[in-house]
């Protein structure tokens, strides 16, 4: 089984000046985590640039013009308090989607196969017409969109194991049957959504966890609710929202998950991709905020995708 890595050096141009945790270091230690020695299977690729026709499959045409219209040419600007554009952002963004774009092209021509995308921005929070929560486009949503139109699947699933709730990918998925999403989250946290009661249209399952919940809880969140109902609905492609900020070292919140973690769900995850889905996976990193946690779940993340 071959699995490929999708990256540009595009994505660390996205400043968001300094003290901001969402920096370029975060993908300069995963690239360095993932480098030829350590990782020499990989199968690197050059990210390409998502195209407006690819990102409106996911977002409104106003939000598009919008964040062109914002970009600026020189500095920072705040598209919200935590959410940053520089001259280098729409690149890195455009890169991050078109990332998960040229993976589910991969993965859909050649089964058994998986990808992992070393992106920045992270997608996630993006909803249809928003930016926020560091997010600019919503690159797994903005994937599945893709996987639907070109490919015709009927069952495109998202699992987003990110400390914070994907609040932009359930909002653009919670009305369509075709389309699952399930998280495990903290709660309560940023961005206050995610509660078991938010079901879509019995598309969206959501496992909020307490804060120092650990290992045990997310483990059971798993093999007791979401890995069933993932099962049940039979995914042809599995998307994972990779976060790693649920990490035990991770400064902005307090899950306390550990490496082996991260490759125990990734595992079972891909279980249920060989079973319906011809091992079709792509996983996009989302979160992850501490150099060496980060690097940790990567690291254990990616053994799992390459089966070692």
């Amino acid at each position: 089984m071959t699995t490929y890595l999708f990256t540009h050096r595009d994505c660390l141009f996205h400043d968001t000046g300094t003290g901001h945790p969402e920096r370029a270091d975060r993908l300069r230690a995963v690239l360095h985590q993932l480098d030829l020695e350590n990782f020499p299977t990989l199968e690197r690729r050059d990210a390409p640039l998502a195209t407006r026709e690819q990102l409106a499959l996911a977002h409104t045409e106003a939000h598009l013009d919008r964040l062109v219209a914002r970009a600026p040419v020189e500095g920072i600007i705040d598209l919200d308090p935590d959410t940053k554009m520089s001259p280098g952002s729409q690149s890195a963004a455009l890169r991050a989607a078109g990332a998960v774009v040229a993976a589910i092209d991969v993965v859909m021509k050649e089964p058994k196969t998986s990808a992992f995308c070393a992106i920045r921005p992270p997608g996630h929070h993006a909803e249809a017409d928003c930016a926020m929560g560091f997010c600019l486009y919503n690159n797994v949503a903005v994937g599945a969109c893709y996987a639907r139109q070109t490919y015709k699947l009927e069952r495109i699933a998202v699992v987003d194991f990110d400390v914070h709730h994907g609040n932009g990918t359930q909002a653009i998925f919670e009305k369509d049957a075709g389309l699952f999403y399930a998280s495990s989250h903290q709660a309560p946290f940023y961005p206050g959504t995610g509660d078991a009661s938010e079901t879509g249209v019995g598309n969206i399952v959501n496992v909020p966890l307490a804060a120092g919940s650990g290992s045990r809880a997310f483990r059971e969140a798993y093999d007791n609710v979401i890995l069933p109902a993932l099962d049940t609905f039979r995914p042809e492609l599995l998307i994972i929202s990779a976060g790693f900020d649920a990490h035990e070292r991770d400064p902005l919140a307090n899950l306390n998950l550990t490496g082996k973690d991260f490759g125990w769900v990734t595992r079972k995850l891909m279980a249920i991709a060989d079973r319906h889905a011809s091992g079709r996976v792509v996983s996009a990193l989302e979160g992850g905020y501490d150099l060496e946690g980060l690097a940790d779940g990567v690291d254990a993340h990616v053994k799992a995708l390459l089966r070692t």
